[in-house]
C-alpha cells in the first residue's frame, strides 16, 4: 500500500509486470492506482496455476483433469486414477501426468511422471503442486496485447520442442486455427475480466481440432519471444506493453502502432535453448553446420564456468540461446529440431 500510495503521488498511472514474480505486486499496486480492488484478486488468478484452472473451468473453457498435490501419496493416487479412467489394464504403459509448481514461470518445476517409482525423485520443497492429465495434441503459445477488452495484436508462437525451441509466426498448418484461437483468447479475456495489458496463454489443439487451455501468464514470455517479434515485425514489444497497459492510450494510437499479423511479417524468427549433452565439458564449440547456415544470426552462449555439468531436474534452465531468421518456416522448424542433436559444449 505504501508503494502504491507513493507512486500515485508521483503521478504514476499503472504498474506493468515484467517477470512472473511481479504479477501480484503489479496487481496490488494497480488496484490502488486504478481504484479497482478486483485487480489484486485477478492477479492472483493469473499467478496461481490451480486457481487459474478453476477459473477457466468456471468460464466454460476446456481443460484437462487436474488436482492439487500436497504430498507424494496424492501424486500416486492421481496417476492411478487417471489411468484407471483411461481403462488401462495391468501391463499397459501408463499415460503420463504433468506436475507443475503453482507459481513458477514457464517450464520451471514442470515434471512428467509415468510410474509411482518416479514420485520418490520429487524433492520435498516442490510440494504443493498442480497435477494434470496429459493431453495429446499440438502445444503452442499465444501472445496477445489487450486494450479496453479488445485484442490489439495476437501472435501464435510455434514450439518445435517444448523447453528447447520456438519460432514466430507459426507455420500455415498452425495459423489455419487462428480464427478459433482468437475466439478462445477472447473467451479467456472475458472469463478473467481482463480490460488491458498483455497475456501469454498456452493451448493444445488435438487431431480433431478441439482446443484445450493449458495456462496463462500475465507477463512477457520466455525464450526472448519479444525479441523474435521485433526481428520479424519491426515493432518493440515492450513499447507495446506500455501502450496496452496505459489507460490513457487511445484506440487510434493502438491501431497505428501494431502491424497486421502474419501478412506484415518479413520472415520467421526462432531461437533454440542450448543444454550441454555431455556430463563433463571444457569449452564452448558452436558446430560449423550451425554457424554456416544461412538462417543463423547470433548466439549468447558463454564459456562453461565449471567442467562438471549439473544434472537437469524437471525441464531445467538452458545455457543460452541461438537465434535464427529466414523466409521458410519449415526450413526453420527443421533447423531448430536439428540443433537438439548437436554438441555446443565439448
Amino acid at each position: 500500500m505504501e508503494i502504491a500510495e507513493t507512486l500515485k503521488k508521483k503521478g504514476v498511472d499503472v504498474a506493468i509486470p515484467i517477470f512472473e514474480e511481479t504479477v501480484e505486486w503489479a496487481g496490488a499496486i494497480n488496484s490502488v492506482l486504478l481504484d479497482n480492488p478486483r485487480l489484486l484478486g485477478q492477479s492472483m488468478l493469473l499467478r496461481d496455476k490451480s486457481l487459474m484452472k478453476r477459473r477457466a473451468q468456471l468460464g466454460g473453457i476446456r481443460v484437462g483433469i487436474f488436482e492439487e498435490a500436497h504430498e507424494r501419496d496424492d501424486v500416486i493416487r492421481f496417476l492411478k486414477r487417471v489411468n484407471q479412467t483411461l481403462l488401462k489394464l495391468d501391463g499397459d504403459p501408463n499415460d503420463p501426468i504433468h506436475l507443475k509448481a503453482f507459481d513458477k514461470a514457464g517450464c520451471l518445476g514442470h515434471r512428467i511422471i509415468r510410474t509411482p517409482d518416479e514420485v520418490d525423485l520429487i524433492p520435498d520443497d516442490e510440494f504443493p503442486m498442480l497435477m494434470e492429465s496429459h493431453l495429446d495434441g499440438w502445444e503452442f503459445a499465444v501472445e496477445a496485447w489487450v486494450h479496453n477488452g479488445r485484442i490489439c495484436f495476437l501472435n501464435i508462437s510455434e514450439y518445435v520442442t517444448l523447453g528447447y525451441s520456438v519460432f514466430v509466426p507459426a507455420t500455415p498448418e498452425l495459423e489455419k486455427y487462428r480464427p478459433e484461437i482468437t475466439r478462445q483468447v477472447e473467451k479467456l479475456i472475458k472469463t478473467f475480466d481482463i480490460e488491458f495489458g498483455f497475456i501469454h496463454p498456452e493451448y493444445f489443439v488435438t487431431s480433431d481440432g478441439e482446443m484445450y487451455f493449458g495456462e496463462v501468464a500475465y507477463r512477457p514470455p520466455g525464450f526472448k519471444v519479444f525479441e523474435l517479434l521485433e526481428r520479424t515485425y519491426g515493432f518493440n514489444a515492450y513499447h507495446a506493453l506500455v501502450l496496452a497497459f496505459d489507460p490513457k492510450t487511445t484506440d487510434e494510437e493502438i491501431d497505428a502502432f501494431f502491424p497486421k499479423e502474419v501478412v506484415d511479417a518479413t520472415g520467421h524468427a526462432g531461437c533454440f535453448g542450448v543444454y550441454p549433452r555431455r556430463r563433463v565439458v571444457s569449452r564452448l564449440s558452436v558446430p560449423i553446420e550451425t554457424e554456416d547456415h544461412d538462417y543463423f544470426e547470433s548466439h549468447e552462449l558463454t564459456a562453461p564456468q565449471a567442467e562438471k555439468v549439473t544434472k537437469r531436474t524437471a525441464f531445467g534452465n538452458h545455457w543460452g540461446l541461438l537465434y535464427f531468421f529466414g523466409e521458410d518456416p519449415y526450413t526453420l522448424r527443421d533447423l531448430l529440431k536439428r540443433q537438439e542433436e548437436l554438441d555446443f559444449y565439448i
